[in-house]
């Protein structure tokens, strides 16, 4: 049987000290034998008991280790003997260990921790004394120690794995203690199921929206740029807001029977939001505008402030939030008390000019904007009709309001009649009535004018453009009928018209960027044609600056289908880069073979523009494939441009002869 030592004859050895060993619940150490005889057959029942020994003496250098073995007086008593190194070897190791704890191998903490180990299925079977060894037991024995052995190695594993823990720990002394034996065991399905679920929910969070993160971190600035920020332009939109609703509604509260106990604390609130919207714009949106003095846009918190209080507009906005609504506990709730808020007007006007700046059809907006302005002036027309009626009595006479259906649509209808003066109206009885119709007559004459004349303004302006391409159209169309011109040209020339004008929206760019200065007209040319022209080969290499000063001097001209771009032995003038479309070379004998198409970013005309000593004749004939839009560029501004930049000129005639 594997681990049993045959030792011929093994003494037995009584230690009067107490022994120190290994302690475990499967195994008890007994020093008594009377103690151990009285409770074996209770222990032995569930495990054997261990009695561990020390084996190396310290006395006695001549004597040879022998491994000892206590063996109880009862014979059928079974025990496990586990002999262990000695105290002072013990503690030599130990300190050698806390010296070299890291450099130590795996063996060497093998060496340290498997003992040697010996078992035998029971202390009966080997001799004590000078009776020598019996023979083993019988096979009910010899199962009952095979069952221990296999104990024993388990607990020999059980030491190993936590002295590679205890060790694992004095390296890395953060690791929490949940390294534990029971750890190494494999979870159940249930508990990896429970431990998952809490991180699942931790794990799953709410992403909110993208603009409530952007409001989250936008940070509100020190200074405002009023003609380029937009949040200040949408600050001047509820700034509007608010003043549209005093605007529009104190007359109508004031007219009208809409505003009654009920509905009071409805009015009032939606009031005293107003007010918090014009405290809000005086104290900190209109403070930190930015202002310039002197040429220098000025940032300085102190100084936007006093500028602020300076003007005309501080004082404006101060008065239209007197607090009349004090005496409210006097005449009650009157909506006239608050008519100061109507002086906040200039917020309006500024966010008109601010709102068209940035609209790309602003006349669309001046055109509603007409529009408000006729209707409230019949909002107003019909709130006086309403006060007149009930202060003469709904349906006293038969021009009077009769209080019968919406009250505020019928006098709406009734104001519209007699500002436009379109009639059928019935006749005023009294002279108050009578007044108060000649002056709407008059004010609706005007006031009507007005708004025909601005919207007439309005939506010329929109329209301006395609009227001076009508104009133009129209001027050319009668100069060639004049003149009698083939009806094949004139339908070229109106082709030619509608092209460009829908595919630029204009006839000539130049005009539009001629009023720019010059640094703004080279800002919208980079912008505009600067990749096109950077990627023509005959410019790679060339100076920078003098590829920005040549974008200025480029003019854009459409080809129609089959126009000639420049013909074979005519002086060349222009160099012209294909902007959209396509272009051929043509020639032969017949003049239609096409030798090469070029494409969008080609350049053609080079040689005749770059060459010197007259040599300056078109070599090919090109034709338009299509409509082409090409850029054309000038020989005296390239030969201007160019005389700043010498080493760009020697590159492009090198570039040229070849």
């Amino acid at each position: 049987m594997p681990n049993v030592p045959s030792y011929p004859q093994l003494p037995p050895i009584s230690l009067s000290r107490q022994l120190s060993g290994l302690s475990n619940p499967a195994f008890h150490i007994e020093d008594d034998p009377t103690s151990a005889r009285s409770s074996a057959s209770s222990r032995l029942s569930v495990h054997p008991a261990v009695n561990v020994e020390d084996v190396d003496s310290v006395g006695g250098g001549h004597r040879r280790h022998i491994r000892q073995i206590l063996t109880p007086q009862d014979p059928n008593l079974k025990t496990l003997t586990v002999p262990r190194v000695s105290k002072a070897s013990r503690q030599s190791k130990v300190a050698d260990k806390e010296k070299n704890l890291h450099s130590q191998s795996e063996d060497d903490d093998e060496e340290e921790t498997e003992t040697a180990v010996r078992a035998w299925p029971s202390q009966s079977s080997i001799l004590s004394g000078d009776d020598g060894l019996k023979e083993r037991p019988a096979s009910s024995a010899s199962q009952a120690s095979y069952v221990v052995n296999e104990r024993l190695q388990e607990l020999v594993k059980m030491f190993k794995e936590r002295t590679e823990r205890a060790k694992e720990k004095l390296i890395d002394p953060d690791d929490s203690d949940d390294d534990s034996p029971t750890a190494s065991q494999p979870a159940s399905p249930e508990r990896e199921m429970e431990e998952q679920q809490p991180q699942s929910r931790l794990c799953c969070k709410v992403t909110p929206p993208r603009w409530i993160r952007a409001l989250l971190q936008y940070r509100f600035p020190s200074s405002i740029d009023p003609f380029t920020n937009l949040v200040y332009v949408l600050w001047l939109f509820f700034v509007t807001l608010a003043w549209n609703w005093n605007v529009w509604l104190i007359p109508m509260r004031w007219a009208f029977p809409y505003q009654t106990p009920s509905n009071i604390y409805l009015w009032l609130l939606a009031d005293y939001l107003c007010d918090l919207i014009y405290i809000l714009d005086i104290m900190v949106f209109q403070p930190r505008l930015q202002f310039v003095r002197g040429g220098d846009i000025v940032f300085d918190k102190k100084d936007m402030r006093k500028n602020y209080m300076k003007t005309f507009r501080f004082k404006m906005d101060v008065i239209s939030l007197v607090p009349l609504e004090l005496f409210y506990f006097k005449t009650g709730i009157n909506p006239l008390l608050r008519f100061p808020r109507l002086l906040k007007v200039m917020s309006f006007f500024e966010f008109n000019d601010r709102l068209e700046a940035i609209l790309t059809k602003a006349y669309v907006y001046r055109v509603i904007r007409t529009t408000s302005y006729l209707l409230y002036c019949l909002h107003c027309n019909a709130c006086l009709f309403y006060w007149i009626s009930a202060y003469e009595g709904l349906g006293s006479t038969k021009w009077v309001y009769d209080g019968k259906g919406n009250s505020y649509i019928r006098c709406y209808y009734f104001a519209v009649k007699t500002l436009i003066t379109i009639g059928g109206l019935p006749e005023p009885t009294t002279l108050f009535e009578i007044i108060f119709q000649l002056i709407n007559y008059f004010v609706g004459v005007f006031a009507f004018s007005i708004m025909i004349g601005q919207m007439r303004d309005v939506v010329g302006a929109a329209t301006s453009g395609q009227t001076y391409y009508r104009a133009c159209m129209d001027n050319t169309v009668k100069y060639m009928a004049s003149y009698r011109i083939p009806k094949d040209v004139q339908n070229r020339v109106k082709t030619w018209y509608n092209y460009t004008w829908q595919s630029q929206g204009m006839l000539d760019e130049q005009e539009l960027l001629v009023q720019l200065p010059d640094k703004m007209r080279l800002d919208i040319a980079v912008d505009v044609n600067y990749d096109i022209v950077s990627k023509v080969s005959l410019f790679q290499g060339c100076d920078r600056q003098m590829i920005f000063d040549m974008l200025k001097s480029l003019r854009s001209v459409v080809y129609l289908p089959g126009d000639y771009v420049c013909k074979k032995g005519e002086v060349g003038r222009e160099m012209y880069i294909i902007k959209a479309g396509e272009v051929q070379v043509v020639g032969g004998p017949d003049g239609k073979t096409v030798f090469v198409t070029l494409k969008s970013g080609s350049v053609f005309g080079e040689i005749s523009l770059l060459a010197v000593g007259g040599g300056n004749r078109r070599t090919a004939n090109v034709v338009a494939h299509g409509f082409a839009n090409l850029f054309i560029l000038d020989k005296k501004d390239l030969n201007e441009i160019l005389v700043h930049y010498p080493e760009s000129q020697k590159l492009l005639r090198k570039k040229a002869s070849f």
